[in-house]
């Protein structure tokens, strides 16, 4: 008795999406962004938070994740809570073109025997 398989891929009908920014990306960005609204410089920042220059500049370029501490104390450097770093870096990820909301297709499998 002769076993096969037979699968189809469903191929997505509009061009690649580019890929989805990482959550250290977002959130960097937005720490950024907090930062330069308030014109603060990054030593200014990394001083009250209790952590080096090199280390923020890190965090903001998206190259680290910071550890829920070091989010609580550079959030409370630039005045501003966990939760609305968190939502803002939320609401930029959802907003970036690469970010399909709702369903995602799967592919559809077949299997012959």
């Amino acid at each position: 008795m002769e076993r096969s398989t037979v699968v189809r891929l469903t191929r997505p009908s509009r061009a690649p999406r580019r890929p989805e920014p990482l959550w250290r990306e977002a959130v960097g960005w937005r720490l950024r962004r907090l930062r330069q609204r308030r014109g603060d410089t990054i030593v200014e920042v990394a001083v009250r938070a209790g952590i080096s220059p090199q280390y923020l500049s890190e965090l903001e370029r998206g190259r680290k994740d910071p550890s829920s501490e070091v989010l609580a104390a550079v959030a409370g450097a630039l005045d501003v809570t966990v939760v609305e770093v968190t939502t803002l870096a939320a609401t930029d990820l959802r907003r970036h073109p690469g970010v399909v909301t709702g369903s995602v297709s799967r592919p559809t499998v077949m299997l012959a025997a």
